[in-house]
């Protein structure tokens, strides 16, 4: 599976709404699992970001289904970033010439 690291900023509404934040994110994590993604971190933060949303897919695709399930429910927008572990990144570099 690939990781994916989310990046949250939260909307009007869910700032409005911050107090059902940690309800919201229990119901992402249950609609990860149900196609088949698995969400390995939530964490709320300061400075730029309201949070960082940690996941893995089996595809492309699943995790764009995702990322725009949870953006159309309106209490956040998302910046989607691919990440590579340490294997990943080495199998990566082995492959410039």
């Amino acid at each position: 599976m690939t990781t994916y690291v989310s990046l949250i900023s939260l909307t009007n509404r869910g700032e409005e709404e911050i107090q059902h934040s940690v309800d919201r994110a229990k119901a992402f994590r249950e609609e990860a699992e149900k196609v088949g993604a698995r969400v390995t971190g939530i964490y709320w933060t300061l400075g730029n970001y309201d949070g960082v949303l940690i996941f893995e897919a089996p595809d492309p695709q699943t995790a764009t289904t995702l990322m725009l399930s949870l953006g159309s429910k309106g209490a956040v927008r998302t910046q989607t970033l691919t990440a590579f572990d340490s294997d990943q990144m080495q199998s990566i570099l082995g492959n410039i010439s």
